[in-house]
């Protein structure tokens, strides 16, 4: 691709993972953008971000001495933040709310812009405080900062782009901005919203119901999120209620999902709505400076001791977890690793179901865990699920171990010193899950269900393991009891016999992990598909998914 005639784009997120030390991210979507806007200023593409500059980030979640995570909320101040000296104001229920907004590009990223509330002339100035802190009212105050605010933010910066990337559905009201400027400057509605469509384009991500927000139509016209627009032109794009993700399908030109598995997945969820763009599937992909030990790429490639490498990132795992939490680990024992958000579906739990078979592992110290993960802070499930897992790490305190506050760190840390990295989604529900990704290139083993991306890249007994054979039920408790199963047979029959009895061959997996995925799952090939299937205009997409085959 020219370089030169590349489309501008404009890539709106609520949240960005960029560095442990900038809490402006929760979890896989502000990490997927992060590596985004790393690799846009790796590789000279011209993108800049669009986001919230909030003032106490996500939840930092701590084990309380109930042995139940709880909720702390710092405020955060950043000395790398730059004033633009721009504001601009958006109405929130009739009242005007101004928005300063900062620029950062402090960590080897593409500009990123970052709007604020918290302004002693903003009554509201708390609608960027923290980031999923709650639902309705405010929830739709943010969406409006980050959507009709970004819009107007760019104008007032002469910047103009191309293309407008919606990351998830939050950023819909983006949209909204661009045919209200459409309609004040003469067009019609329908060739506002047809004018608007043309710039937008849209990436999906969950697939679970409840992932994908939506509010009451009233509300929207209570809190001024409409900009101008009138209640019957709202359900026309949104529907009743207002669903985001079906307004984003319906205000771009063209969708994508992040993984092929997930193209399907969502597709078929999606196949009622009308009117909508089409869906393709981008696998998303990792930015390997930020999360690949580049020793282990070079020993891979035949330049170094493979397993030698590995034990040292081993061994800066085990004495972290030393340091927060005491637990001393034996580096000759199998880790396993299972970092992700806490939630129903994820199934932390999963490999406990049978105390018979896991638990004399434990015992035995054949066998150690280490997890991490927060919940929602509105997710009781979720947090129910770490208040097992903490107290079976209590039962078995020299093989179990939580790791509490996960966060980009922690992520780094598990990814690259664990010796299998455990992933049992019920699937599909698994749009991509990029630790695994991370995980292979650092020759961590996947032991995973074929989910996400790794239905596309498992190798069984080559790169790693799959369990489950991609079985699904709609029983919840026919898929965790099948998926236990499995599990638990691959592990006891495949996995510890090869860690314990055949080096040679856990050591050639570890190289064939991170030689067929490092070049596949780079976020440079994501890049480079985003531009060429979804940003160019004139570009022959191909709309079909790519089946997967089991």
């Amino acid at each position: 691709m020219n370089q030169d005639t590349l489309p501008k784009v404009a890539y709106f997120c609520m949240e960005y993972g960029l560095d442990p030390s900038f809490h402006i991210y929760a979890g896989g979507l502000g990490i997927l953008a992060g590596d985004y806007l790393k690799a846009a200023k790796e590789y000279d593409m011209p993108v800049i971000g669009v986001g919230i500059r909030w003032r106490q980030g996500y939840t930092h979640q701590e084990i309380g001495q109930d042995l139940k995570p709880y909720d702390i909320f710092h405020d955060y101040e950043y000395d790398f933040l730059k004033d633009t000296g721009v504001k601009v104001t958006v109405q929130v229920q009739n009242r005007q709310v101004v928005c300063k907004v900062w620029k950062v590009d402090a960590f080897g990223n593409a500009p990123l812009y970052l709007l604020d509330t918290y302004l002693p002339e903003n009554e509201d100035s708390w609608i960027t405080g923290q980031l999923y802190g709650r639902m309705g009212e405010e929830r739709i105050a943010q969406e409006i900062v980050l959507g009709i605010g970004g819009v107007k933010a760019l104008k007032a910066m002469g910047i103009q782009p191309d293309v407008y990337h919606f990351n998830e559905g939050h950023a819909v009201l983006a949209g909204f901005e661009l045919i209200r400027q459409n309609m004040a400057a003469g067009m019609s509605f329908d060739k506002a919203l047809e004018a608007a469509r043309d710039k937008i384009v849209f990436t999906t991500h969950t697939p679970v119901i409840e992932g994908n927000e939506s509010h009451p139509l009233n509300q929207m016209m209570y809190m001024g999120a409409n900009n101008t627009l009138s209640y019957e032109q709202l359900y026309a794009i949104g529907g009743s209620p207002f669903n985001m993700t079906v307004a984003a399908l319906r205000l771009s030109r063209i969708s994508n999902a992040v993984s092929q598995l997930h193209c399907q997945t969502a597709n078929n969820m999606w196949k009622h709505v009308s009117n909508r763009s089409e869906i393709i599937g981008i696998t998303n992909g990792i930015h390997i400076p930020t999360w690949v030990d580049n020793n282990m790429l070079l020993a891979a490639e035949g330049h170094g001791d493979l397993w030698e490498c590995h034990m040292i990132n081993k061994m800066k795992l085990i004495r972290f977890i030393k340091e927060k939490t005491g637990v001393i680990l034996d580096p000759d024992v199998l880790l396993i690793g299972f970092g992700r958000r806490a939630t129903a579906y994820k199934r932390h739990d999963l490999i406990f179901r049978d105390p018979n078979i896991i638990f004399p592992l434990l015992r035995d110290k054949k066998l150690q865990i280490v997890f991490s993960g927060k919940a929602h802070p509105l997710d009781n499930v979720g947090k129910e699920i770490i208040a097992n897992i903490v107290k079976i790490s209590k039962q078995f305190p020299e093989s179990v171990v939580f790791l509490e506050n996960y966060d980009m760190n922690i992520g780094r840390l598990l990814t690259r010193g664990a010796d299998v990295w455990l992933n049992n989604p019920r699937r599909p529900m698994e749009a991509c899950g990029t630790s695994g990704m991370k995980a292979a290139m650092n020759g961590v083993l996947n032991l995973s269900i074929l989910d996400g991306w790794w239905a596309e890249a498992c190798e069984h007994g080559v790169n790693g393991w799959q369990f489950g054979d991609g079985f699904t039920h709609p029983s919840p408790a026919i898929q965790d009891s099948h998926d236990s199963k499995a599990l638990y047979q691959v592990l006891l029959n495949e996995v510890m016999p090869t860690y314990y009895h055949n080096r040679q061959k856990w050591i050639d997996m570890m190289r064939n992990s991170i030689l067929s995925t490092k070049d596949r799952f780079n976020i440079k090939r994501m890049m480079d598909e985003y531009f060429s299937r979804m940003y160019l205009k004139n570009s022959q997409t191909d709309r079909s998914c790519k089946k997967i085959s089991i």
